[in-house]
């Protein structure tokens, strides 16, 4: 490792943390041990974009193919999803629910996210699609269901206002419908996430069963799925007249010129588009009847120059659809294959059929209303596995000076909110910083009044 401050895990350290995986069910979540297990996932997730980014030897996914974890992230991402659509709903319903601190709250929501970024940093990996054994299938699902949310909230207009580094969570607050806005500006995040795991499993088609390629190319047409993401570019909105578009969790204003300029996630779309209609497993199982095909031929009136410059691979493509335009394939052969189907989201929903309010109910009682130890034993934890050092260096920008702009490397001390280049601009500044510092500096000593924690 480059210096000791951006090491979260040493590679025995992993392993022990990925050994320790398990599955809960459902009422278990936000238990002791389940956040003992939420704490160990951060942890890894973040050695894990270390690893990635810095060029290491990636030991967090290692460790998770050889020791067949992959399926145990998938069934935790999975069982939260399942938890948000039931369980969360009802406990915002719930009159008598007034817990003293909605933060335990936020931490479950918060945990798919965690997992989702996790599954993108390893699953670009062939060894790890190959691990993901049957749980591909959920995987594939899942990325399914988010990414038809995606579609339906961007032709309903209903894109984040927030974004994910404004995203704030008031710790004190006991108003739990708050929650749900923190957590529809998360769930646009977490979509953004599944597509590029999608991407990433079309990569491997090759390594996937024949049931996990029937699921992406029959079950779920995710060609046709493809070509309406290409057409309404969730990420990507007119705010004032101004183009912004989704890069690296905020949205950016985009000067005329780059308009046309692809970004990371239009990059994963038209990849994804290219495996699953050029491969030739993909174009032997693929059913080009009357309605996929016109849907994707609306593809050909996107593939211009510019972009074809940008991603040449999509000249093959153009060829591909010029000559599916004049021509009707003949339709795949039917195979005569026991199919597989997933499991997890199925036996979710059936263990827990009837008993989402009690699971509620019994949540309310047992697990989201901490007692102020066990909340003082939580965020000591959770100060020690949230390193500011380690997440400043998981964050590709640098920070700015807040009196000049220029890069800055001094940390106001006080509130630790603002940075500076230089000393006189600190103090040039601090007529402007000052209110928002006290601010910043009272709510910190308020919430380490109501914890009891001692600085």
């Amino acid at each position: 490792m480059e210096t000791s401050c951006q090491q979260v895990l040493f590679p025995g350290e992993t392993e022990g943390y990925v050994q320790s995986l398990e599955t809960f069910p459902l009422k278990d979540i936000g238990s002791s041990r389940w956040f003992k297990q939420h704490e160990y996932i951060e942890k890894l997730n973040m050695q894990a974009i270390l690893d990635a980014t810095g060029g290491h030897d990636e030991f967090v996914k290692e460790q998770l193919v050889s020791l067949g974890k992959i399926p145990t992230l998938i069934h935790e991402m999975i069982l939260v999803e399942a938890w948000k659509g039931k369980i969360f709903p009802i406990l915002c319903q719930l009159q008598d629910f007034n817990p003293q601190s909605t933060f335990p709250l936020y931490m479950v929501i918060h945990h798919e996210a965690t997992i989702i970024n996790v599954l993108e940093t390893i699953m670009y990996h062939r060894d790890s699609c190959e691990a993901a054994e049957d749980s591909v299938l959920d995987l594939v699902d899942y990325c399914h269901r988010k990414l038809t949310l995606l579609i339906g909230r961007s032709e309903s207009g209903d894109s984040p206002l927030q974004d994910r580094h404004t995203l704030s969570v008031d710790v004190n607050s006991s108003s739990v419908q708050d929650l749900q806005k923190q957590s529809a500006a998360l769930e646009f995040e977490i979509s953004l996430k599944a597509l590029s795991v999608l991407r990433y499993i079309t990569d491997h088609t090759d390594s996937i069963s024949l049931s996990a390629l029937t699921r992406l190319l029959c079950t779920h047409n995710l060609p046709c799925v493809l070509v309406q993401l290409v057409e309404h570019c969730p990420w990507s909105r007119i705010s004032k007249g101004q183009l912004e578009k989704y890069m690296d969790g905020k949205w950016h204003s985009i000067p005329k010129e780059d308009w046309v300029k692809m970004t990371k996630l239009d990059g994963q779309v038209w990849i994804a588009l290219l495996n699953l209609l050029l491969k030739p497993e993909c174009q032997r199982k693929y059913d080009f009847n009357s309605f996929n095909k016109s849907q994707v031929l609306k593809l050909r009136a996107f593939l211009n120059e510019v972009l074809i410059d940008q991603l040449p691979n999509l000249g093959e493509l153009q060829r591909f659809l010029s000559h599916l335009a004049v021509t009707d394939p003949a339709p795949p052969k039917k195979d005569l294959i026991l199919e597989q189907i997933p499991e997890m989201w199925n036996n979710i929903m059936k263990e827990n059929s009837g008993k989402w309010k009690a699971v509620a109910k019994y949540q309310v009682k047992q697990v989201f209303n901490p007692s102020e130890s066990d909340l003082r034993q939580q965020a000591h934890r959770l100060a020690q596995t949230y390193n500011l050092d380690v997440i400043e260096s998981l964050i590709p920008e640098k920070p700015k000076c807040g009196s000049c702009g220029s890069e800055a490397t001094k940390r106001c001390s006080r509130c630790q909110g603002e940075w500076y280049c230089h000393r006189e601009c600190q103090v040039k500044h601090w007529p402007k910083h000052k209110k928002a510092c006290q601010l910043m500096v009272d709510a910190t000593e308020k919430l380490q009044r109501d914890l009891n924690i001692k600085a």
